[in-house]
């Protein structure tokens, strides 16, 4: 029987891929990101999934394997590992497990090792750092419960996003609202690249005329008299 939160539909999985960890975190308000250090561990990694959480004891990681051999695709790994850097919570071999399994990625608040192997596989692994301590292998643990990673509370089954910004959770009761609002935002910042491009342009060329500064900075400078 399987303890895994319902997948995400593929549509919301498509949808999110378009979209980027800056744009869904607007979505929300400035919200949603975990902290700043937990970053791919090669750039230009990307992951999008539904949350399967695990919760550690610091240094210890075999809540984790078991997590691994309970996924498949459509899920992202998301392990509370309280923050713990002294000893790795994961390396190569399991990397390579939880990719044969399916899963999308692990997103980890921890430290993990075998940077070289790591690095340069396409398997997204978001973690602080990496260090060769390797881990205990006692518990205790949880698994598919709700968790805290990155100082972000997440539920089983949230969507998460991660890239080379950081790593976004968006609670699922709120993911088509927040998408929504993220293509909105997408299409505006792509509407107001090319103006500010023209206006670069038009410059260049001696021509330029008008006010590229945005209606709502003037708006919000009236308030301070400006």
């Amino acid at each position: 029987m399987s303890h895994l939160a319902p997948a995400l539909s593929e549509d919301i999985i498509k949808r999110t891929k378009r979209l980027n960890t800056t744009l869904i975190s607007d979505a929300m308000g400035c919200t949603g990101s975990m902290d700043y250090k937990i970053k791919p561990v090669s750039p230009g990694m990307k992951v999008v999934g539904a949350a399967l959480t695990v919760s550690l004891r610091p240094g210890d990681n075999l809540f984790l394997h078991q997590a691994i051999y309970d996924g498949t695709e459509g899920y992202v790994l998301v392990a509370d590992g309280k923050g713990h850097t002294a000893n790795a919570y994961l390396g190569e071999l399991m990397a390579a497990a939880a990719k044969a399994m399916g899963i999308e990625g692990i997103v980890i608040d921890g430290a993990v090792r075998d940077k070289d192997t790591l690095s340069q596989s396409e398997f997204p692994i978001f973690s602080k750092g990496f260090i060769p301590n390797g881990p205990l292998k006692d518990g205790p643990g949880e698994l598919h419960k709700p968790i805290s990673c990155g100082g972000v509370a997440i539920i089983p089954g949230d969507l998460i996003i991660g890239d080379d910004d950081g790593v976004v959770v968006v609670p699922r009761e709120k993911v088509e609202e927040v998408l929504s609002k993220a293509e909105k935002k997408l299409e505006y910042e792509k509407t107001r690249l090319e103006t500010i491009e023209a206006f670069e342009k038009a410059r260049l060329q001696g021509e330029v005329g008008g006010n590229i500064q945005p209606s709502w900075l003037r708006e919000q400078m009236k308030v301070y008299g400006l």
